[in-house]
């Protein structure tokens, strides 16, 4: 900018004053720009402050705005383990779809502990952010920070049909029943499931769907085959030695999410069954990894796109316009069959 402006850069914190005085304006006329409203600007004044806001190099204090506004530009994720490929790659797609939004996603990862997550949900709440994504350690997480603050929550994966918050969510009994099926069509009789935590509704909704494909067929529901491990590798791996060495041996094992279903390979691997021919494994949330394990694993496929695109429009926007009245939506689900269920592709 030319006509004897003077150059702010380096003294210190720049305001909005010194961007009116460059600008050869008012401070309310750079607020107008920076807000871009309430009150239009004509576009020759608009483009003098932004020329100076550069010059000046003024940052705007994003704090006092959100304060000023009521909107931070924030949503917050919380997950209760980022280390999992299905948290991670759901988290990738939230990203990019608050990122449409205009917001920033701030992550926020409970490690499994009831404690750090309720702490977590405090911190977002003294950040103001605008609406909170969540994935609770159980299904009955302590939210009361966040309605106490006005923060709508909308709730993934472990939902809970009953909380007050909005949820998105595949229909886990439709989807357990659907692979479970599946793996009747091949003829397996002898059929295990590796169940997750039992205080996880979600677990308690693929035990269920397992068991009513069973039924539906007119097959046992052996109890002895029904083992109960953490979702994760080495969960699978326990559960999948207990299931190969502990008397009489499944044909067939639901592992009710992936890090169990490859723990259960390596379980196999190591004991010597060959999988399918010997055991054949399917399994829930099958991720990019699903397709680098040997074999490669059949099981749910849930749509992470839809499913952040769906969270997100529940949320209030840059303008708070979005209603906070609770929403539940059922997402559906693909069955990606692969070698380790017997599926021969063509």
């Amino acid at each position: 900018m030319s006509g004897g402006a003077t150059n702010v850069r380096g003294r210190g914190r720049v305001t909005r004053k010194d961007v009116a005085r460059v600008a050869g304006t008012s401070t309310a006329i750079v607020s107008y720009v920076i807000n871009n409203g309430p009150r239009p600007v004509a576009e020759r004044t608009r483009q003098r402050v932004l020329a100076a806001i550069e010059e000046v190099g003024y940052v705007p204090d994003t704090v006092a705005q959100a304060l000023a506004s009521g909107v931070s530009g924030l949503y917050g994720l919380i997950v209760p383990d980022i280390s999992n490929p299905f948290f991670a790659a759901l988290a990738h797609e939230l990203e990019d779809s608050t990122s449409e939004s205009g917001h920033i996603l701030l992550l926020g990862d409970s490690a499994e502990d009831k404690d750090r997550e309720k702490e977590l949900i405090s911190t977002f709440v003294r950040r103001r952010v605008d609406g909170l994504l969540f994935v609770g350690v159980d299904s009955h997480p302590d939210l009361s920070a966040a309605f106490d603050g006005e923060v709508p929550v909308v709730i993934l994966d472990r939902v809970d049909p009953e909380h007050l918050a909005s949820s998105v969510a595949v229909d886990n009994v439709a989807a357990a029943h659907a692979v479970t099926a599946h793996l009747v069509t091949h003829g397996y009789r002898e059929h295990a499931i590796i169940t997750g935590p039992e205080q996880l509704l979600t677990a308690r909704e693929r035990l269920q769907g397992w068991r009513s494909a069973l039924a539906e067929a007119e097959l046992l529901a052996d109890p002895r085959w029904i083992v109960e491990a953490p979702f994760t590798r080495r969960g699978g791996y326990d559960a999948g030695s207990a299931l190969i060495t502990s008397g009489p041996r499944p044909r067939a094992v639901f592992a009710s999410n992936e890090l169990q279903a490859v723990g259960l390979l390596a379980a196999a691997a190591e004991h010597g069954l060959r999988v399918p021919d010997e055991l054949a494994v399917i399994t829930f949330d099958g991720t990019e990894m699903s397709e680098y394990t040997a074999p490669k694993l059949s099981g749910v496929v849930q749509p992470l796109d839809e499913i952040a695109r769906a969270a997100v429009a529940m949320l209030p926007g840059k303008h708070r316009s979005t209603s906070f009245a609770p929403r539940h939506e059922r997402c559906g689900y693909t069955i990606r069959l692969r070698p380790s269920c017997g599926h021969h592709p063509d």
